[in-house]
């Protein structure tokens, strides 16, 4: 029924497993490997074709300082300013809204639960042209609270199915108990559910974080400018009309990268188990 261990194979098996493993990783990693190479070159590599060869002289100095010296610390600064307060958002909504459809049973539970998983099945680009004619009538188009409220719009769906689901996994006799004891449901809400939804809610936190900072399609259009596009569309600022900066577009793309994969490796033990428990009994 289930796979047999790559230790209990035949070494035939065994063998191939570990002469296909690098070689697959080094196909997964080649793009990033690419990009971090091509960043340390001067801008003449590319014109010449030296995409895979060692640097024709090393330039990593001039070209992370030329990021540092535009206007990459401002995209940065408008990134964590749409990323943190949406992760706050998301968290806050789902966290209560999966309260509510995990302890609560009434007879429209399950179709309000739908149209929040629904919602993640609705394929965003053709919401594009109606959400950018919503920003515009509201005044939110080139802000940061309007890309945040409509992160948020877009997100707690996917992170109340995440929490909705969590609750209902814990035992519901602890609920039962502080109800005799007489504690309200805020209470119980926040004392009793709350600590327990501390992994789950590190899980969401670090998807919900690497989802919103990387992404480049909203931040394309419903943001222009350096007072609110994030980093992701900042990069492109590099670009010159009839040229494009290929190796300081690198070098950004590496530095727009580090905050993502600190966020995971500081709350990897979180992330881990909030994503396995429950998993085994």
């Amino acid at each position: 029924m289930f796979p047999t261990p790559i230790e209990k194979s035949t070494p035939g098996v065994q063998i191939a497993y570990k002469t296909m493993l690098p070689i697959a990783l080094l196909v997964w990693l080649a793009p990033l490997l690419a990009v971090a190479l091509f960043s340390i070159k001067p801008d003449a590599d590319f014109t010449t074709g030296n995409y895979w060869g060692f640097p024709s002289s090393f330039e990593g100095f001039t070209n992370y300082g030329l990021v540092f010296g535009s206007d990459m610390p401002r995209y940065m600064l408008n990134s964590l300013l749409i990323t943190i307060p949406t992760v706050l958002g998301c968290i806050i909504l789902s966290s209560m809204t999966g309260f509510a459809l995990g302890i609560y049973k009434f007879k429209a539970n399950i179709w309000v639960f739908f149209m929040f998983v629904a919602g993640n099945f609705v394929p965003f680009q053709i919401l594009m042209v109606p959400v950018r004619d919503l920003t515009l009538d509201l005044g939110l188009y080139n802000t940061i609270p309007g890309l945040v409220l409509f992160h948020i719009a877009f997100q707690t769906g996917f992170c109340t199915l995440f929490m909705r689901n969590f609750i209902r996994a814990l035992p519901f006799e602890l609920v039962e108990a502080a109800r005799v004891e007489g504690i309200s449901e805020f209470r119980i809400f926040w004392f009793v559910i709350m600590p327990l939804m501390k992994p789950a809610l590190a899980a969401m936190a670090v998807l919900i974080f690497t989802f919103i900072w990387n992404d480049y399609f909203w931040a394309v259009v419903l943001t222009q400018g350096v007072e609110s596009q994030p980093v992701t569309a900042g990069i492109t600022s590099f670009n010159a009309q009839f040229r494009a900066a290929y190796h300081l577009m690198s070098a950004g793309s590496i530095v727009a990268a580090l905050p993502p994969v600190a966020m995971f490796f500081l709350m990897q033990k979180h992330f881990i188990a909030g994503l396995t428990l429950g998993a085994v009994k």
